[in-house]
């Protein structure tokens, strides 16, 4: 046994969670019966020092996670995801535990670093004009949606041009924008609301990134900026009917369109030739916008009539463009927000890879660095340990 050591069989539920592995798979790679994974699991029994590297082996996490509590004191909200479907269910609770480890890392990182603060335009009348989900569907909130969007690029001072860099604009508003790989294919988008003690609100944007491409990644950053600043936060997706749940996605959707077509300047260039394919193509470059997103802006504001419309989605269609447009690659962010921040750390000498390790330690997080690196958006091997022979030479008083 493991002497005066503590198991905590919550950290075992946690990082099935995190992995979103059952306990019977875990039961059958480890060969450790289910029902001592479940005394364990429940503080009844604690493993024999084999059986926990076992578990520590299989769900990749340092055997540090499993005997520590951490002292972060992230408090986090609903996460607005864009499905409901109970089949996605532990891939959405993996990615939701995930996000909350991102905030945790955060948190630490406030203590070395001052990120931006959260600075969005107030939109609390929006909110009291938007009525509740089920009782309007959201195509009645079209006048509303378009003046909030036109008020965020007022307020953020970006005119009606497109909008270069979707990401470092929402960074440079204090949300935090990751991507993560390996993200179930039935999730794109999601974000979270969190709380840190003594710092505030912090949103997390996080993108399905690796097949996607930059068009469709920016529409999505584009959407949840708009759950962020028009939905409230209390409830979750389970407790939203599946008209509710839809209007708000098709909310967020509108938000989207307009933020980044607005009406007044992308109106006029679509102008003549809004039923031309080819044209849609040429536009895509400037306004960094998917063709399809661009097509139903131009039906929003009924620049072609529905059957034009038709007539080019079905196009699209034939082309085989409906998932990826003619010259979309897969599209990944530029550095994260952490990326910044930590090559500063340690590029200006204020911390090594051991001893920033060693703050998350001292926290309470104990995760593998290729994890690390993954909920941070970070580049592989930014953790990576580099031994150096070159040593700073002391500093000689001047006489």
């Amino acid at each position: 046994m493991m002497g005066n050591v503590k198991f905590h069989g919550a950290k075992l539920r946690e990082a099935l969670r995190f992995r979103g592995i059952r306990m019977a798979d875990l039961a059958r790679a480890t060969d450790i019966s289910r029902q001592s994974l479940s005394l364990y699991a429940n503080d009844e029994n604690r493993p024999s020092v084999d059986n926990m590297l076992k578990i520590a082996k299989y769900l990749d996490f340092p055997m540090e996670f499993f005997l520590n509590d951490d002292s972060c004191t992230v408090a986090t909200s609903n996460t607005y995801f864009r499905s409901q479907a109970a089949a996605r269910k532990k891939s959405q609770e993996a990615e939701k535990l995930k996000m909350e480890y991102t905030a945790k890392l955060y948190e630490t990182l406030l203590e070395y670093v001052n990120f931006p603060e959260l600075s969005l335009p107030d939109t609390s009348d929006f909110k009291n004009l938007i009525p509740e989900p089920e009782k309007t569907d959201a195509d009645s909130m079209v006048e509303i949606i378009e003046k909030l969007a036109l008020r965020v690029r007022d307020e953020w001072h970006l005119g009606l041009e497109p909008i270069d860099n979707m990401q470092y604009l929402l960074a440079s508003h204090g949300i935090i924008v990751v991507g993560f790989h390996n993200v179930d294919d039935k999730i794109d988008a999601f974000s979270q609301k969190i709380n840190i003690k003594g710092h505030g609100v912090v949103y997390i944007i996080a993108l399905a990134v690796g097949s996607k491409p930059m068009t469709r990644l920016r529409f999505d950053m584009a959407h949840e900026l708009g759950h962020i600043l028009m939905h409230h936060w209390d409830d979750t997706n389970e407790t939203l009917s599946k008209q509710e749940f839809n209007n708000l996605e098709r909310q967020a959707n509108m938000f989207a369109s307009a933020f980044l077509l607005p009406a007044k300047t992308f109106g006029n260039e679509i102008g003549l030739y809004a039923a031309s394919l080819n044209y849609y193509r040429a536009l895509k470059r400037r306004w960094k916008v998917s063709m399809q997103a661009m097509m139903y802006r131009a039906r929003e504001l009924n620049i072609i009539t529905g059957n034009q419309f038709s007539y080019l989605m079905r196009q699209i269609s034939a082309k085989g463009e409906r998932k990826h447009e003619q010259g979309d690659r897969p599209g990944e962010l530029k550095d994260s927000i952490f990326q910044g921040a930590i090559d500063v750390l340690l590029e200006g000498g204020y911390l090594t890879v051991k001893s920033l390790i060693n703050a998350f330690h001292e926290k309470g997080i104990y995760l593998s660095k290729r994890d690390m690196e993954n909920l941070m958006g970070l580049k592989p091997e930014t953790l990576k340990e580099v031994p150096s022979i070159i040593k700073f030479k002391p500093k000689v008083p001047s006489k």
